[in-house]
């Protein structure tokens, strides 16, 4: 997003990264900032005005909160280059959050008085009410969402915010707001998959019969039940889940109190901190402490896997809403059409749950790309650590609720399915092993059955329509039991292993998972 001017106005989210618009109108504005916040939330960021000359912004500009040992401003091009607010505002709760934490800790540790903490809290709490109300003005030339929070306390309260930043560096700063906010994030995506889970589980126990081809190769393989093919994505997804989790707890360890690298000379209790901010401890180097990006690393590698998984099953919905499968169609709701075919009626959402995970993938390979070969500690570079990260979890987010709707809006075709579950004589496999029961080898069962097989080619049937005579001609263990074997139904009623697709195995796993995502019967 291009700013014209000095300063933005915005209306704040409730935590996470969002779509930003054009800028309207002043009337515009006024309805934008009375529109309720959605899930996931939608903010709406403006330039303050959109015909503020340069020379205006030039007048504006004030010295930098960092600028006593330089002579000279920055130029236009330097600002416009290294500014950050235009995206890290989306941090201000937890920025705010911090700067609460480490006052309070201040004023504890005798480094600041209970009458300025008092002061710096509240003109913190009306900067954030600012902030959420789309009153408050960032500015470029404040660079980042700390110092444009910090010279505006300044403004507001007076001395006590020059003691804010005591025994405090941009450099740990920036990774406590990035850890709460990947904190927050991370708990916002488990809510989604496990509200994706939900809708695979209710959409299993709908079509609990239902026999569908499984494919291996995205040839017919076998015969398997509808809930055990849904089932495995619903594994998938916990999977998923599992490294979001371990992913929160290497997250959680606090870096604030670090300073830009080697600590501080002043009796800080970064414990004290550590606890006010909720996490599990303070990180033990201050080295690493401000450098270290592997938990971004991390998230965006959980979202990736996630967003893979995801590509997987809008690949199959999209195969399956088509005419040469048809074995799915999609509501309205959750479909689109073309603007020259009257006819069409396409599964986009899941096409583009597709291709945006591209982008969550090459969000990942942008920021391994960036942390490459860096030195410790804290490099400007990681200033580009934060677009992507953003954009990941905000594409996550809509990728899970999408495919939760679509879930919701799918039915599957039963006759279709049925009609297509013949080709492919599915029911070789479970003819080997009736052989395997009847002490044949392996290897022999599979070549009689492979053979079995190409007598049905040849004669355009399937294998449960073969004589026995044919069958036995093969092998002479072959008695009238055998048809107990083939065909799709029966084929499936044989599988007996644990987790396999046979009904009463299918029951157990539904059941389990019923139990485990807390749904009612």
């Amino acid at each position: 997003m291009a700013f014209t001017s000095q300063s933005l106005v915005f209306r704040a989210p409730a935590s996470l990264p969002t779509t930003r618009l054009a800028a309207p109108s002043s009337a515009g504005r006024a309805a934008l900032r009375g529109r309720a916040a959605s899930f996931p939330p939608v903010a709406v960021a403006v330039a303050a005005s959109t015909s503020t000359a340069d020379s205006d912004s030039d007048e504006r500009k004030e010295a930098k909160l960092w600028g006593g040992r330089f002579e000279e401003g920055v130029t236009d091009a330097v600002e416009r280059f290294t500014e950050s607010i235009s995206y890290d505002w989306q941090l201000y709760k937890y920025d705010i959050m911090g700067s609460k934490a480490h006052a309070s800790m201040l004023a504890s540790q005798g480094l600041i008085t209970a009458g300025d903490r008092d002061i710096i809290l509240e003109g913190l709490d009306q900067i954030e009410r600012l902030i959420q109300e789309g009153k408050f003005e960032w500015r470029k030339d404040r660079e980042d969402v700390h110092m444009n929070i910090e010279a505006a306390l300044i403004e507001r309260v007076g001395e006590p915010a020059k003691k804010l930043h005591t025994a405090r560096s941009r450099n740990d700063q920036i990774v406590t707001d990035l850890r709460l906010w990947c904190r927050d994030a991370i708990d916002r995506i488990l809510i989604c998959i496990k509200q994706f889970q939900v809708s695979l589980v209710m959409l299993a126990s709908e079509y609990f019969d239902l026999i569908v081809p499984g494919y291996t190769h995205l040839q017919r393989a076998q015969p398997v039940l509808l809930p055990h093919h849904l089932l495995s994505y619903v594994e998938q997804l916990e999977r998923d889940a599992g490294r979001m989790v371990n992913c929160r707890e290497r997250v959680n360890f606090c870096p604030l109190g670090a300073c830009a690298l080697a600590g501080t000379g002043l009796p800080i209790d970064r414990f004290q901190t550590a606890k006010d901010l909720k996490f599990t401890a303070p990180m033990k180097n201050s080295i690493d402490a401000v450098s270290d990006r592997d938990f971004v690393l991390e998230f965006l590698a959980a979202n990736s896997i996630a967003a893979v998984h995801l590509s997987g099953i809008g690949e199959e919905w999209v195969l399956w809403a088509s005419e040469e499968f048809g074995f799915l169609t999609p509501s309205d709701k959750v479909s689109t059409g073309s603007s020259i075919m009257p006819q069409k009626k396409n599964p986009d959402p899941m096409e583009l749950v597709r291709g945006k995970s591209a982008r969550v993938v090459g969000d990942l390979m942008t920021v391994l790309t960036l942390c490459k070969g860096l030195p410790q500690a804290y490099n400007r570079d990681l200033q580009e650590d934060k677009e992507p990260l953003f954009d990941s979890v905000k594409a996550i987010l809509g990728m899970l609720e999408v495919c939760t709707e679509f879930a919701q809006n799918i039915s599957f075709n039963s006759k279709r399915i049925q009609s297509s579950l013949p080709g492919g004589h599915p029911d070789a496999t479970t003819l080997a092993d009736y052989l395997v029961k009847k002490g044949v080898p392996f290897r022999t069962s599979h070549e009689i059955a492979g053979k079995s097989v190409a007598l049905c080619v040849s004669k355009n049937c399937q294998l449960a329509e073969l004589q026995l005579d044919d069958l036995k001609a093969f092998h002479p263990g072959i008695e009238a039991d055998v048809y107990g074997y083939l065909g799709v139904e029966n084929a499936v009623n044989k599988f007996i292993s644990y987790g396999s697709t046979g009904s009463n195995q299918v029951k157990k796993q539904l059941e389990d998972w019923r139990i485990q995502l807390g749904i009612s019967s």
